[in-house]
């Protein structure tokens, strides 16, 4: 009797994942905890943007989460994402980026979310929406550049770090490095400074992703007094697990990659 209550047990589990099967159904299980995490933060949903992490699938996951409403995503690599693109193209989804802005079919955004080298900063200006990593003050002398040449305005963000892990990139919080930028963002015309990102730390305790996403949004809250010129006004923290208490903090973007899209697939 106890085998056929777990085997039932068992079957109700499976099949509960099986109806979660399609980019749709997990991108309905995830609006329905956006909306409820905004609604426990006294917040508007449309405070808050959703980017579909696409990095390391195929376009084709790509065209089928435009399909189902998304229009805004996230790519690691530019060597990747430069692939990608054109086989969007044929597929009839144009991406918004540089001096390229499509007008027939659908057309994306797609921001490289990925750590950044200078010397692929000018192909990164060519094919991205924007580049939400920005960590240092020649990162975007080199974007400004490439930027300008294109006649292109492109949107950044600056990507802190809030970790000690050794992994994470990022401008320190307490560094001159950040103040640097920040002096001479008024200078980089053809950057438009949006606001801050950062990664929270690995770790099972909820209220470590908490303290890292309340200490960024008190961050920006304070270089936007020191900077007036800089308003700052976008707060990227919250992926997949912890998005939730990314939106109860402050987030007004949130970066979902495997809660869409799946377990990520291996790079060749």
């Amino acid at each position: 009797m106890r085998a056929g209550i777990i085997s039932a047990r068992f079957r109700l589990r499976h099949s509960k994942i099986e109806i979660v099967s399609t980019f749709g159904d997990r991108l309905a299980v995830v609006e329905e905890k956006i909306e409820a995490a905004c609604r426990r933060a006294g917040r508007s949903r449309g405070e808050v943007r959703l980017m579909a992490v696409s990095k390391t699938h195929p376009a084709a996951a790509i065209a089928e989460a435009v399909q189902a409403g998304i229009s805004l995503f996230g790519e690691n690599r530019v060597q990747e994402f430069e692939r990608k693109s054109a086989e969007l193209i044929a597929a009839g989804v144009g991406v918004r980026a540089g001096a390229n802005n499509p007008q027939d079919g659908k057309v994306v955004e797609v921001h490289l979310i990925g750590h950044l080298q200078s010397n692929k900063s000018a192909k990164a200006a060519q094919i991205f929406s924007a580049v939400d990593t920005v960590d240092s003050l020649r990162l975007a002398e080199r974007l400004n550049d490439a930027a300008s040449r294109q006649g292109a305005v492109l949107p950044v963000l600056l990507e802190v770090k809030l970790s000690a892990e050794e992994a994470k990139t990022g401008l320190d919080p307490d560094g001159p490095g950040l103040r640097e930028l920040l002096e001479r963002a008024p200078d980089l015309t053809s950057l438009h400074l949006r606001g801050l990102m950062t990664v929270a730390p690995f770790d099972d305790n909820p209220e470590t992703a908490r303290a890292c996403f309340r200490r960024l949004r008190e961050l920006r809250d304070k270089l936007a007094r020191s900077y007036p010129g800089a308003a700052l006004p976008e707060l990227s923290m919250g992926m997949s697990g912890d998005f939730e208490i990314g939106i109860e903090e402050g987030s007004t973007l949130i970066r979902i990659g495997t809660a869409l899209f799946g377990a990520r697939e291996a790079r060749a």
